[in-house]
C-alpha cells in the first residue's frame, strides 16, 4: 500500500507540457479583379493582294474611211510623198496635229504617209497640198536632175480615188522647176470626181479623148463629147464626172502662177 505522500522509485515523472504554438495561419491570395474590358475582334492574316490587271491596250490609231489608195496606186510614190510631206511639214513648224486640222485628214494618216507605210488617194493629196500652200504636184515630186526622160507606161505614176474609180497619170517628170504639168484623167462610168481649189491663179485646159463628161466649176456646169476641150481658171470647187456608159479618158494640162519646186 503507498501512503499519501510517499514517493516511490518506480513512479516515473511526467514532464511539464510545452504551451502550443500558435499556428500562424496560411496567406490566402487575393483574387484578381476580372477585367471589364470586352475582346477585341481576332485580327486574321490579310490574304494577298491580287496582282493588279495591265491597263487596256489602247488601239492604234488607224486612217480614217477613204484615205488609204487602193492597191493599183504606184507604190513608188509612197516614199516620195513622204519624204516631200515631211520636209514641207518641218520647214512651216507644223506639227502632224496641227496640220490634220487645217487639211482636214486624220493625224494617222499623215503619220503613216511620213513614214511611208501608206500611199493617200488622189483627194487626200489635194487636201494636203492645200493646207501647206503648194501646188499638188510638189508633194509627188522626186528631187533630181537630168534632162531627157522617157516615161514608160507600165512603170508611170498613178494616183487614184479611195475607190479606184479614177485615176490621174503624171505625164512630166518630177525633177525640174516648171510652170506647166500634163496629165492624164481615167473617170470610170458615172464617176464623179470632186477637186480641191488649187493655189490662186492656177488655170487648166483638159480635151476630152473618149466618152463625154461633165464639167462643174462652183455653179457652172459644161458638156463634154470626145474631141472637146476646155479651160478655166482652177482656184475654186470644181468637179469631173462621167455622164456615159464607157470609161472616160482626159488629157490635162495645168499651168501654175509660180514655178513648182
Amino acid at each position: 500500500m503507498t501512503l499519501t505522500g510517499e514517493t516511490t522509485d518506480n513512479v516515473a515523472l511526467m514532464p511539464p507540457k510545452r504551451p502550443a504554438t500558435p499556428s500562424t495561419p496560411k496567406s490566402t491570395p487575393k483574387a484578381q479583379p476580372k477585367s471589364t474590358q470586352k475582346p477585341g475582334p481576332t485580327v486574321l492574316p490579310s490574304a494577298p493582294r491580287p496582282a493588279a490587271a495591265p491597263p487596256p491596250a489602247v488601239p492604234e490609231e488607224q486612217p480614217a474611211a477613204g484615205e488609204v489608195a487602193p492597191g493599183g496606186a504606184s507604190q513608188d510614190l509612197t516614199p516620195v510623198v513622204g519624204e516631200n510631206l515631211r520636209r514641207l511639214r518641218t520647214q512651216r513648224g507644223l506639227s502632224l496635229e496641227r496640220l490634220a486640222k487645217a487639211s482636214g485628214v486624220s493625224r494617222a494618216m499623215l503619220g503613216q504617209v511620213e513614214l511611208g507605210q501608206s500611199t493617200p488617194t488622189i483627194n487626200v493629196l489635194w487636201k494636203i497640198a492645200r493646207a501647206l500652200g503648194v501646188p499638188f504636184s510638189t508633194l509627188i515630186t522626186h528631187r533630181g536632175a537630168g534632162t531627157t526622160h522617157v516615161l514608160r507606161a507600165n512603170t508611170a505614176k498613178r494616183l487614184t480615188s479611195a475607190d479606184g474609180r479614177f485615176v490621174s497619170r503624171a505625164l512630166f517628170p518630177f525633177d525640174a522647176p516648171r510652170n506647166v504639168e500634163l496629165y492624164e484623167l481615167r473617170l470610170a462610168p458615172g464617176t464623179t470626181e470632186d477637186a480641191e481649189p488649187h493655189p490662186p491663179g492656177t488655170v487648166e485646159n483638159l480635151v476630152l479623148s473618149q466618152g463625154a463628161v461633165e464639167i462643174t466649176i462652183v455653179d457652172e456646169e459644161h458638156s463634154l463629147a470626145a474631141g472637146d476641150a476646155i479651160l478655166f481658171e482652177a482656184d475654186v470647187v470644181h468637179s469631173y464626172r462621167n455622164a456615159g456608159t464607157v470609161e472616160a479618158v482626159l488629157y490635162l494640162v495645168m499651168t501654175y502662177a509660180e514655178k513648182v519646186t
